[in-house]
């Protein structure tokens, strides 16, 4: 199997989940997605990141982002774990945790790092565009917890890159300056695309005001 990378298409699959046959292409259909697996149902950290992802439906709406959870325990184990998040967490766990009992989704996305756990699939994230096309990928070991706050923000530069010629920088944030593509040079198309004016640091470094705000 190959390694999944920035810019393919992400795979297809039908697999069953919390909210039934759950087709992935079909549901994320026009929308933003972030696909991230679990170790395993009933562990502490899931349950917490669980519960925050739910917590934030109001954000991941605002981005036209649909999220989808993944663990390789079955339908039945995911229906007994839910009631658990949602009181724990004080939240509602209103999106399909795919059951991926025979580990199909999990091989084919790369999941499992034998060299880590052969049993267990580590924290994975996918943020996959409205192309379907997967855009960034993050990897965290299964006894730290994410940091959902974190992948809000990269979506966020995506979706103004995507849009706009310009990079965000080091520890950017929604609203803050970013960088002019070193490939615009011309002073009037400058003038045009950035109408709130730039600062010139150095000649490849220019700063201007976040250009959607």
């Amino acid at each position: 199997m190959s390694v999944l990378q920035l810019g393919y298409i992400a795979p297809d699959f039908h697999q069953h989940s919390s909210q039934g046959k759950l087709h992935f292409h079909k549901y994320i259909e026009g929308h933003w997605a972030v696909f991230f697996s679990h170790p395993a149902d009933f562990t502490p950290v899931c349950t917490t990141e669980l519960g925050e992802t739910a917590r934030l439906r109001p954000e991941w709406e605002k981005r036209n982002v649909k999220v989808i959870a993944l663990s390789v325990d079955s339908e039945e184990s995911h229906a007994k774990w839910i009631p658990d998040i949602n009181e724990t967490q004080n939240c509602d766990v209103y999106f399909p945790i795919v059951a991926d009992e025979d580990k199909s989704v999990s091989t084919l996305y790369g999941m499992f790092q034998p060299q880590s756990n052969d049993k267990f699939t580590v924290r994975s994230v996918f943020i996959i565009d409205p192309n379907k096309k997967i855009r960034a990928i993050i990897t965290y070991p299964a006894s730290t917890g994410r940091n959902f706050h974190e992948i809000l923000r990269v979506i966020d530069s995506l979706q103004l890159t995507d849009g706009y010629k310009v990079a965000t920088p080091v520890n950017w944030k929604d609203g803050d300056d970013v960088v002019i593509a070193p490939a615009i040079q011309d002073p009037e198309e400058l003038k045009t695309r950035f109408p709130k004016g730039f600062k010139v640091i150095k000649p490849y470094l220019r700063m201007t005001p976040q250009p959607n705000k």
